[in-house]
């Protein structure tokens, strides 16, 4: 069975950074991070940064110039690069990705839509 694992996240005081990882368990062709989530205690869940079709990054407002998403393909790992961060950056973080089991599937465009299990970032003041 084919999952999202994420990792990085902590307790950091504001002003710090971390670094989110998302990967695979499983054996898969090539994974794909299209976005990071997150949500916060009584909230929505809502976006923070995601890749477009045609490659561009995108980024909520609140977070622009602060976070940063990436990703390696050799790995098969996303990131997501938070800095000077802020009590209100406070959530669990989620990861969403594609993952194409094989060669045939990546050709095709058929890819498995996944969620991480999310991971918990606190930020004291």
């Amino acid at each position: 069975q084919v999952q999202l694992v994420e990792s990085g996240g902590g307790l950091v005081q504001a002003g710090g950074s971390l670094k989110l990882s998302c990967g695979v368990s499983g054996s898969i062709f090539m994974l794909k991070v299209r976005g990071w989530y997150r949500q916060a205690p009584g909230k929505q869940r809502e976006p923070v940064a995601r890749v477009t079709s045609g490659g561009r990054t995108e980024y909520a407002d609140s977070v622009k110039g602060r976070f940063t998403i990436s990703g390696d393909n050799a790995k098969n790992t996303g990131y997501l690069q938070m800095n000077s961060l802020k009590p209100e950056d406070t959530a669990v973080y989620y990861c969403n990705a594609a993952a194409f089991r094989t060669v045939s599937d990546y050709v095709v465009g058929r890819a498995l839509a996944l969620w991480g299990q999310g991971t918990l970032v606190t930020v004291s003041s």
